[in-house]
This record gives C-alpha cells, sequence and structure tokens, in this order.
C-alpha cells in the first residue's frame, strides 16, 4: 500500500539540519575518510540516488534497514550478514524475515573504497541519502564505524520494537537505546514513506473492535491532519496519551518535524557503534565476514 503522501508534504522543503550535539562517540568525525578516501560520501550518494530513480520505495527500505540495524548491537553492519555455520542471521529474525531489503543497495555502494570504507558507515551514510533522494532532510554523518563480525538473531527478536506494542512498550524499548519519545515520534513519521505488508494491518482495517476511522486514509498512510487514521497500530497508539501533543506539533509545523526527524537520525546512528581499538572489521563485502 503506497504511502508517500504525508511524508512528502511534511518534507516539502529541503532543510539542512547542522546540528551541535554533544558528541557521544568521540571517535566519530564528519571527516574520518578524508584522507584515505575522500570521495566516499559523493560515491555513495550517487549510488544511493540512482538506486531510490529506479524504485522509489528503496528510500523507506533503506531508512528501515539502518533502524532495524542499529536498535541491535548498536550500528554495526550486523543485519547486513548472511546465515553461515557459525552465525545466525538477523535478516531471519522475526521482524526481518521477508521484510526488510535493500542489501544490494548497500552492497553497491560499498564500491566506494570497499577496504576502507566499513558497511556500518555505508548503511548509515545511505540512510541519510535516501531521506535527501525524495526531498526530505539532511543532516551531517559523523563516520568511523566499523562492522561487526557475527550477528545477533536473538537480540533482533526482543530488541526491534514490534508494530503490535502499547505505547508505554514502545516509550521503554527507544529508553533503552538511549532515543527520547519525542525521537520516537519523529522517527516513526518515516512510516508513512514506503509500504507495509497486508498482514500487519489487515486486522486493524476489517476488526470491529479497532479504533481506526472507518475510511483509511490517503494512499494508505496517516490522514493528512493526524487524524483516527493510522495504518500500523503502533503509529496510531501515538495519537493518544503522553505523545498526542508530539504528534499536534508535527502536524501543524513541518520544519520542526524535519528537524526533529534529522536530530533523531543522528542520535540513533551513534547508538554505541563498533570503533577503532574494538573487535570490528572492515569487511570487503556486507554480508560476510572475510
Amino acid at each position: 500500500m503506497n504511502s508517500f503522501k504525508l511524508f512528502l508534504t511534511l518534507l516539502l522543503l529541503p532543510i539542512s539540519v547542522l546540528l551541535h550535539v554533544t558528541p557521544c562517540q568521540a571517535q566519530l568525525s564528519t571527516t574520518f575518510y578524508d584522507a584515505t578516501c575522500p570521495n566516499a560520501s559523493t560515491i555513495i550518494r550517487n549510488s544511493i540516488r540512482r538506486a531510490i530513480s529506479a524504485e522509489r520505495r528503496m528510500a523507506a527500505s533503506l531508512i528501515r534497514l539502518h533502524f532495524h540495524d542499529c536498535f541491535v548491537q548498536g550500528c554495526d553492519a550486523s543485519i547486513l550478514l548472511d546465515e553461515t555455520a557459525t552465525i545466525q542471521s538477523e535478516k531471519t529474525a522475526v521482524p526481518n524475515a521477508n521484510s526488510v531489503r535493500g542489501f544490494n543497495v548497500i552492497e553497491a555502494a560499498k564500491r566506494a573504497c570497499p577496504g576502507i570504507v566499513s558497511c556500518a558507515d555505508v548503511l548509515t551514510l545511505a540512510a541519510r541519502d535516501a531521506s535527501v533522494a525524495i526531498g526530505g532532510p539532511t543532516w551531517n554523518v559523523r563516520l568511523g564505524r566499523r562492522d561487526s563480525t557475527t550477528a545477533n538473531r536473538d537480540a533482533a527478536n526482543t530488541d526491534l520494537p514490534s508494530l503490535f506494542a502499547g505505547l508505554d512498550v514502545l516509550i521503554d524499548a527507544f529508553d533503552k537505546k538511549g532515543l527520547s519519545a519525542r525521537d520516537m515520534v519523529a522517527l516513526s513519521g518515516a512510516h508513512t514513506l514506503g509500504q507495509s505488508q497486508c498482514l500487519l494491518f489487515r486486522g486493524r482495517i476489517y476488526s470491529n473492535g479497532t479504533d481506526i476511522d472507518a475510511l483509511p486514509a490517503p494512499e494508505g498512510g496517516a490522514a493528512p491532519r493526524r487524524e483516527r487514521k493510522g495504518l500500523l497500530q503502533s503509529d496510531q497508539v501515538l495519537f493518544s496519551g503522553s505523545t498526542a501533543n508530539i504528534v499536534s506539533q508535527y502536524s501543524g509545523n513541518p520544519r520542526t518535524f524535519a528537524a526533529d526527524f534529522a536530530a533523531a537520525m543522528i542520535k540513533m546512528s551513534e547508538i554505541p557503534p563498533l570503533l577503532v581499538g574494538d573487535n570490528g572489521i572492515i569487511r570487503g563485502t556486507c554480508s560476510t565476514v572475510n
């Protein structure tokens, strides 16, 4: 079910967000590859643009792929690893199986200095570039992440927030990753972009006991005035309780939403990654440890 309309409305004007946040990872830097691969960001950006030009839905998939990576072990590209005799891939975890996509796009972008630029940094840059490619905000990405040597399927099954969770459960899940309720609402705005599997919302559409309005929103996303038409249960719960005022604020002020979305993406991308001196590596290909 296509749902680009609201996201593009909220992000109508590209906004460059140059945020001066307190560094949570002193070794991350916007100039990390300047000496070793100075064209990395440009090569990756062009690769992402080509992929989204070929399939616009890919923008949503890349942002979601980054989110699902960072919520498990930090932003270490563990979600990109294939199943092996020694690795239980996160790709087969319940929240990811037959759902997350865009692996081939990241692999193609990885061709920018493959032995130097980490898959984790490629994925982080790809999420930002995907936002820009569909008219959304941009933000500074600090680089220097290293790639994990293993995945964690169990953590993927427990740490990724459920689309059927209640508000308190969602707030707690984000809090455990250092993200506030406001960050959560801002990041949830990405749900108005792309597509969702029918099995994730058909119960809300057809159940007599649902709290969704009788008619679904245009293009399957949230209604322009943020009425009771959240497609996913985890979106609908944001319209009530302690987060309702944040939703209303974003609905009336697209620039505030765009700025907060960018700030939340920065915070999420810096959920403690592997850095130089840790046990991380630079993978030659993102799907394998080599």
